[in-house]
């Protein structure tokens, strides 16, 4: 049963990113890989439910191209990851597709691919998000820092350009997690000067510690609090949980990631809105880059996607 009812969420996703008509420059070309490539993808955690849906994508993709998409869980374990790419490049894939664990300890992935002669495309988090990246690698994905300050300039707005917000940030070894913040705090300086951050803690991108962090915070600043800004829709949806837990229907709830569950909250009227990060381009963005570098074509490493914001207003008519 839960099954169906991802699959069914992921259709209706499906149709909500063709209505706003958002993705990948290319997302929409036909592509197909001139061998029968085999390629290795190693994310981070199925237990993160926006990644099931990049990896969803990422397998419709492969069964488009044409290639074999071997699909490995790191469960949050950098070590792990790392082997599992070398036991990948043992086992003869032709490439390599990687969500990391932790942005800051990929160079042994890195090393390994480099060592192996392996295309290696990073999706969704990306190590080098100052530049610099390395011959050979690749990453396709957002800005996070764009979103982070996306999702500040329209929460402020909505705020009045005052009062007061706590941040809900995902694990702090992610550069996601760490840009997205970045965003809201430099928006915050240059813009808001009559808003303060009251307090920001690592809810893991997890929706029952984004429950617990924001009990806490109501315990903690009780009215002072305006809105919370969360690094993701999941932790969004557990402050929503608390907030109604708490009788609190002054606070305002911002997300990033468009899920399934966090447009229904928009559309409810719970979710004041969120950032689209677009799995279903991820996805199959960083499959037909890897497929257009295995046939031969010149691909450019760095690929980002917009930061817009889904809101009641842009939700329906886009």
């Amino acid at each position: 049963m839960k099954q169906k009812m991802k699959k069914r969420m992921f259709t209706v996703f499906l149709a909500v990113c063709s209505i706003l008509a958002l993705g990948l420059a290319s997302g929409t070309e036909a592509f197909a890989a001139t061998a029968k490539f085999k390629i290795g993808y190693s994310c981070n955690n199925f237990n993160d439910t926006f990644q099931t849906y990049i990896v969803d994508a990422a397998r419709a993709a492969a069964v488009e191209a044409g290639v074999d998409l071997e699909v490995l869980d790191a469960q949050e374990d950098d070590i792990r990851q790392q082997d599992q790419v070398n036991n990948l490049i043992q086992n003869g894939v032709d490439a390599l597709i990687v969500v990391p664990v932790n942005t800051g300890s990929v160079q042994p992935i890195i090393k390994a691919a480099a060592d192996a002669k392996k295309p290696l495309v990073f999706v969704n988090r990306n190590p080098y998000p100052s530049g610099g990246m390395p011959e050979n690698v690749y990453f396709t994905g957002a800005d996070s820092i764009l979103e982070g300050s996306s999702q500040m300039e329209y929460a402020g707005k909505l705020m009045g350009g005052k009062g007061n917000i706590c941040i809900l940030m995902g694990i702090l070894s992610n550069e996601g997690a760490l840009g997205r913040t970045a965003g809201i705090e430099q928006t915050v300086q240059e813009k808001f000067p009559d808003i303060k951050i009251l307090a920001k803690e690592t809810g893991n991108w997890q929706r029952d510690q984004g429950l617990n962090i924001t009990e806490n915070w109501l315990t903690a600043y009780g009215e002072q609090i305006n809105a919370i800004l969360s690094n993701n829709d999941e932790m969004a949806l557990g402050a929503i949980m608390a907030l109604e837990n708490a009788g609190r229907q002054d606070v305002l709830v911002f997300g990033n990631d468009a899920i399934p569950d966090a447009l229904a909250a928009i559309k409810s009227g719970k979710l004041g809105g969120t950032v689209l990060q677009d799995p279903v381009a991820q996805g199959k963005g960083s499959l037909e880059i890897t497929v257009k570098i295995l046939n031969g074509e010149k691909v450019e490493q760095l690929q980002k996607l917009p930061a817009d914001v889904i809101n009641k207003d842009n939700i329906n008519n886009q």
